[in-house]
């Protein structure tokens, strides 16, 4: 299988990551573990979860994700096997948030207790922390990766002027660069990545494993109306984004995917996998069958029609 280097970071992984929020909230420990064995048995490696995830459900306190995560690692032996990439700043119950060094460091101890490992491959800012400075943050990141803890670091949510300034502060003062960045992009929304961000991604030599890529199930297809949002996990999130543009984009997806005998997901994925600088989009499933039909878009290759149409309509 073919595996893209992830940067700078010295990683490399095949060309899909595995969206892990969903552990613990639609998906159960058992139907995770059996999404984990599917995904990592047929070849893929990087693990995408969050020390927050899923602090939204009810009763929940954070770490559910990672806890699972650790719990399959102990059960299978298969850490070898995995690049495990989790997140920290964001709210914690009774932890606090930020990307402050005390913050830092407790917040990679906790994962690593969670996760059942020694080392976290890809240690990533959730959300950028203007109340911190770079020089703070990336000291504590050389820190841990110093003691083996880290391997390498990255960033999610980054305004491109503010990845620029980390980018720069890191060189001044002799720190760790962010190797990775993990943006919200797909069919549905272009404009935060395209432009800037990408530039800066792609001069600098840093990986992009984009999130949402299927804007929370709406490029599957499964919502076509605001009655189909009604009772939905995340009903709300496509309810937010349902307008006739979307709606044409799926129906782009829809004509490609009938040429294509392939799915609206598997094309949504393949033009994401076209596009300049994309390592691996992050997809969350909550069955083997949904995981499984993922896969298929490794195997599409879209003509250039056909990425032409698909921009056109998502422009």
């Amino acid at each position: 299988m073919e595996h893209r280097r992830l940067g700078r970071s010295g990683l490399a992984c095949a060309p899909l990551v595995l969206g892990c929020h969903v552990f613990g909230w639609t998906a159960d420990a058992a139907a995770s573990c059996a999404i984990l064995d599917a995904f990592v048995d047929r070849g893929f490696s990087l693990l995408d979860t969050a020390d927050t995830y899923s602090t939204w459900v009810p009763g929940h306190s954070g770490g559910e994700s990672e806890t699972i995560i650790g719990d399959w690692l102990k059960a299978t032996g298969k850490r070898d096997r995995v690049l495990i990439a989790t997140k920290l700043g964001g709210a914690m119950p009774n932890v606090g948030k930020g990307l402050s060094r005390a913050h830092i460091i407790r917040s990679a101890e906790d994962s690593l207790r969670r996760l059942r490992t020694d080392r976290i491959d890809l240690y990533q800012a959730h959300f950028d922390d203007t109340a911190t400075s770079f020089e703070e943050t990336l000291e504590a990141f050389a820190t841990l990766i110093q003691s083996g803890k880290v391997r390498a670091i990255g960033a999610s949510n980054y305004s491109a002027p503010r990845l620029a300034e980390a980018l720069a502060a890191a060189r001044a003062h002799g720190l760790p660069l962010f190797s990775c960045l993990q943006p919200h992009y797909n069919l549905v929304t272009r404009a935060y990545y395209e432009g800037d961000l990408r530039r800066l991604c792609l001069e600098g030599d840093i990986g992009v494993i984009p999130f949402r890529a299927l804007e929370a199930g709406f490029l599957t297809g499964k919502y076509r109306s605001m009655e189909d949002t009604v009772g939905a996990a995340r009903g709300a999130v496509v309810a937010g984004i349902l307008d006739e543009r979307s709606l044409d984009i799926l129906r782009e997806l829809d004509r490609a995917a009938a040429q294509f005998r392939a799915t609206p997901a598997q094309v949504a994925i393949a033009w994401l996998l076209a596009q300049p600088g994309v390592t691996a989009p992050i997809v969350s499933v909550t069955s083997v069958a949904q995981l499984t039909e993922i896969f298929g878009a490794l195997t599409l290759t879209l003509d250039a029609r056909t990425l032409m149409r698909l921009d056109m309509v998502s422009a």
